[in-house]
């Protein structure tokens, strides 16, 4: 019984992210299209998605040689698939098993691959370039140390988080799952306590402001040593 209650103890993961995010989908939380799988309007409004690829194909394509990209948090690739052209290779994850069987079928490229991983609990695929889009504001403290603890093996860290107007308190905890800091009037801050993300230079690529005063949402370039 102990062996058995050891291994179940092993296997059991920390936080409630993949139960949260499949409900998402299935409940339709972030609202719905044409396609099964929807990821919100962070993914698909204009205001914000054609800036960010502006940007991220400028910084794409001033490079002397294509990078490997790993998109954690893939989502519904309705962004990831208008930048796969500019990679050398671009390796697509996110957590939720069907949403992952869905892309693969629906976005096929000679470079482009799609995995099914907990990138807090699972090991990373190997790159150049990361891109976080609006993916950590979803995840507690510690769920996101998880994941900080592992970017150090790339040379780029892109990373989209939508924070307050004007001054908050940094990195205030939540539950892992489909709301975000902006609830407490705070928002994620990788250089500050607790993550402390050491890097060689910081760069905000862009920020979006939205209306009402629902705060903005910012892209940050870390180059890492």
């Amino acid at each position: 019984m102990k062996k058995e209650e050891a291994e179940n103890k092993k296997n059991k993961k920390p936080w409630p992210t993949k139960e949260a995010m499949e409900q998402v989908y299935e409940m339709k939380l972030w609202g719905e299209n044409k396609s099964d799988f929807y990821s919100g309007d962070g993914s698909h409004h204009p205001k914000i998605v054609e800036p960010y690829l502006d940007i991220l194909t400028s910084f794409l394509t001033s490079l002397k040689s294509p990078l490997v990209v790993c998109d954690l948090g893939c989502g519904d690739f309705n962004v990831g698939k208008e930048l796969v052209k500019y990679t050398e290779r671009y390796v697509a994850v996110d957590i939720v098993e069907d949403l992952i069987a869905y892309n693969k079928i629906t976005f096929i490229e000679d470079n482009l691959e799609f995995h099914c991983l907990d990138i807090a609990v699972d090991e990373l695929p190997a790159g150049d370039c990361v891109l976080l889009r609006q993916v950590l504001q979803h995840l507690s403290n510690a769920e996101a140390q998880s994941i900080v603890n592992k970017l150090v093996g790339f040379k780029y860290v892109i990373v989209t988080e939508h924070l307050p107007e004007g001054n908050f308190i940094a990195n205030k905890d939540i539950i892992s799952g489909q709301g975000i800091r902006l609830k407490k009037q705070s928002g994620l801050n990788l250089l500050a306590p607790p993550f402390n993300f050491k890097v060689k230079k910081e760069k905000q690529l862009l920020s979006v402001s939205l209306n009402d005063s629902k705060g903005h949402i910012v892209t940050t370039l870390y180059e890492v040593y």
